[in-house]
């Protein structure tokens, strides 16, 4: 088994006056008058080269808002600070929409901030996400308006005592009457509705405030627009080379003033739209990014602006076009290292520091090994193993025979055909059902068909009665949802499970559903179709 991967270094500093929290008035942070802004120029295709970046931040909106935050945690040595409209606390939702929608947005549902902190916490130790040791002293701005309804008061607070908890330097701007948007200048809505395009005018300079929170001292933004917005493709960043299959489209933005483009030393900003802003949404175009007041900014201050760009799926997963924060198309590692929106802006932010290239991507598909391939059964408590005899006949069993034994089933996959030196980035199994009886996922109500990884065999290599217990290196590294026919696919394996696969022999997994079936409901995997492994790299 492979070793975890250590904790990455604290990174250096700069010397900062540290505070818990400071909840402030943010008006004395912006100018007198609001200069008139000037739309970014039209985009150019081109690519993201490299600058010479001293410094890098995150800020968005909504679900923009809680990609900013899961970047800036999950890569705090890279992000110095961060900027959220209308959003809530790391990881709020845990994977799941329902949590989103009553405890991250509505508060119909208690978020359990303590928790939250304790996950970051655990995250960290398991190198999962970058030491939380590196949030100390960041500097963080929240805004909420009392008018959104959308993503409720609470939760923000909620968001601001969370980076709190971290020493983190926050200034919360709570002053207006804001509806669910980004505050900007540009705006064409008034302060207080929640409507498309989202971008609100409320009478003041949101950017300054947030940017002269971020940076420090910032120069008045320009009356225009001097730089270039670059239109480039998002598919080289995406794993597997897909951005839509990870929900973003194809083309991002990056607003590169003069300055920067000449070698001057500049700072790098990650801008994230909300739901509904993407420039792919419903023809919505670059609204955001011309209406944001950051390109202004970002000639005077010399800053590059950089604008992912999320998009909808064609399914009801994500059909607004919202960043990742519940953990949609199965992608259970979205607020970590390996996420696949998050690697997806990393790649991208690596590129404009010189630091990284467009990753060459590629996808291997392992079939199964048909001799070690086999089911074992046992009583429900796992007394009495013993190796099933019936996967000529029907294929490998799983659920509860009419024996009354619970059956699991065990593959084998050579993962050091995997190829050597790259970076895995996405790994799920495919399985084929012949036939069955009765529905083991509803017996108990809820029930899951779980995939535990051994890093290695679970005993020898062949299948044996002991791997119906044997220790796993991953418990529960994935599932299969409930199929009555043909094919089916696992969710991704978590992060820990894509770092455990044996890069240098052989790799096992077992199935089996989480509880015993209460009565006879079993299914046969096709032995004809053997299970495959695709693993996705870099």
């Amino acid at each position: 088994m492979r070793s975890p991967r250590p904790l990455r270094p604290l990174r250096t500093r700069r010397p900062r006056r540290f505070a818990a929290l400071l909840l402030c008035a943010v008006a004395g942070l912006l100018p007198s008058a609001v200069p008139a802004g000037a739309a970014a120029p039209s985009p150019v295709p081109g690519t993201l080269g490299a600058y010479d970046i001293s410094s890098v931040y995150s800020a968005g909106v909504s679900s923009g808002g809680y990609m900013a935050t899961q970047l800036h945690v999950a890569y705090s040595g890279t992000f110095e600070g961060s900027a959220m409209f209308a959003s809530g606390p790391y990881d709020c939702a845990r994977g799941q929409l329902a949590t989103a929608l009553n405890a991250c947005m509505d508060t119909t549902q208690n978020l359990q901030l303590a928790a939250l902190e304790q996950s970051t916490r655990d995250r960290s130790a398991q190198g999962r996400i970058d030491p939380v040791e590196n949030l100390a002293g960041d500097p963080v701005y929240v805004f909420s308006g009392s008018g959104d309804s959308t993503v409720k008061r609470p939760v923000a607070d909620a968001l601001a005592d969370y980076y709190g908890r971290f020493g983190a330097r926050v200034a919360y701007d709570r002053s207006t009457a804001a509806g669910h948007a980004w505050i900007t200048p540009l705006g064409p809505n008034t302060c207080a509705v929640t409507q498309s395009p989202y971008l609100n005018d409320c009478g003041t300079d949101a950017e300054g405030a947030l940017l002269g929170h971020l940076l420090g001292a910032v120069a008045a933004p320009g009356s225009g627009t001097g730089g270039s917005l670059i239109r480039f493709d998002q598919n080289a960043y995406a794993p597997g080379g897909s951005a839509a299959a990870v929900s973003m489209g194809g083309e991002g933005f990056a607003y590169v003033p003069a300055s920067c483009a000449q070698g001057a030393r500049c700072r790098l900003l990650v801008a994230l739209h909300g739901c509904k802003q993407g420039y792919a949404y419903q023809g919505f175009g670059t609204r955001f990014v011309q209406g944001a007041y950051l390109n202004e900014y970002a000639d005077t201050n010399d800053m590059i602006v950089l604008y992912p760009q999320a998009a909808p799926t064609a399914t009801l997963e994500n059909p607004n076009g919202c960043w990742n924060w519940w953990g949609y198309l199965g992608d259970t590692a979205y607020a970590q290292h390996g996420g696949k929106q998050i690697e997806a802006v990393m790649g991208m932010v690596r590129a404009l520091r010189g630091t990284g290239t467009p990753p060459e991507s590629g996808r291997t598909v392992l079939s199964s090994t048909d001799a070690e391939d086999g089911y074992v059964k046992a009583a429900a408590d796992g007394s009495g193993a013993s190796v099933g005899t019936l996967e000529d006949l029907y294929g490998l069993a799983l659920g509860r025979g009419t024996d009354g034994r619970v059956n699991r089933l065990v593959v084998s996959f050579d993962t050091s055909r995997i190829p050597a030196g790259k970076e895995i980035t996405r790994a799920w199994l495919t399985v084929t059902r012949s036939s069955g009886s009765g529905d083991p996922w509803a017996s108990p109500a809820g029930n899951r068909l779980l995939v535990d990884l051994r890093s290695g065999c679970f005993g020898g290599c062949a299948v044996e009665a002991g791997d119906w217990s044997a220790a796993a290196s991953v418990a529960g590294a994935a599932r299969i949802d409930a199929f009555a026919s043909g094919s089916a696919v696992s969710t991704d394996l978590s992060a820990q499970a894509l770092a455990a696969l044996n890069r240098g022999g052989v790799t096992q997994f077992r199935l089996g559903f989480a509880a015993a079936p209460t009565g006879t409901a079993y299914l046969f995997v096709n032995r004809d179709a053997p299970v495959t492994l695709t693993v996705e790299y870099r």
